[in-house]
């Protein structure tokens, strides 16, 4: 009798744990409330898990390791932003004015603590028949910077990086890869963006030899 009792006792610890385990699973992953910006600016938005999306705002974000920090807000209410907190590393495709899908919970200080980051950048096209080479605009030298212009080449390297490194990727010459240049730009990138893919830019040329790009455009 004391065995069968011993064993009733551990089978019934193992369903108890098991229901524990379950329990903090779905509650980790029950539905989150769709909720607009503004509506969760409101105090009671806090200790909810919502669903919010918003475009970034532009230089509002911040990196510290891992940590991002940003802020979005909705083009159909302007007035209103939203401080977003996330710390699972930042994408290539993050920058200024990308559209965030942000999932998580809204802290005591408004801040929504995301757990899941989901970004859409659509994609622009481009046809390169008024760009410049990078062969050519570089022959320019002295004479082409800090004027707006049009150039077109592909990703070279690994393709892009984040968007708080200096160079967030070299566009080289699609006829000659001896030229290349290093191109500083804070904006979003859609998931086509790659190394070896055709691009056509706008920006300028600064005195440093640094592309300082508006816009990316896929080459059509």
């Amino acid at each position: 009798m004391a065995n069968k009792k011993q064993q009733f006792i551990v089978v019934g610890g193992i369903v108890v744990i098991v229901l524990i385990a379950m329990l903090a699973f779905f509650g980790a992953n029950a539905s989150a409330t769709v909720m607009t910006v503004a509506e969760a600016s409101q105090p009671d938005a806090v200790g909810k898990k919502v669903e919010v999306t918003g475009n970034v705002v532009n230089n509002s974000f911040d990196i510290n390791g891992d940590i991002l920090t940003f802020h979005i807000a909705d083009p159909d209410e302007p007035g209103t932003d939203l401080p977003v907190r996330y710390d699972r590393g930042v994408s290539a495709t993050f920058g200024n004015g990308v559209t965030a899908i942000c999932t998580g919970t809204v802290g005591d200080d408004g801040t929504l603590v995301c757990s899941e980051l989901v970004t859409k950048c659509p994609s622009k096209y481009e046809t390169a028949t008024d760009a410049l080479t990078v062969e050519r605009l570089l022959g320019y030298d002295d004479a082409i910077i800090d004027k707006t212009v049009k150039v077109a080449g592909v990703i070279g390297g690994s393709g892009p990086l984040d968007v708080t490194s200096d160079v967030r990727f070299d566009l080289v010459d699609a006829q000659n890869s001896d030229y290349l240049m290093p191109v500083e730009y804070q904006g979003a990138l859609s998931d086509d963006v790659v190394a070896g893919t055709p691009v056509v830019l706008q920006g300028s040329l600064n005195k440093d030899g640094f592309f300082v790009c508006t816009q990316v455009s896929l080459e059509k």
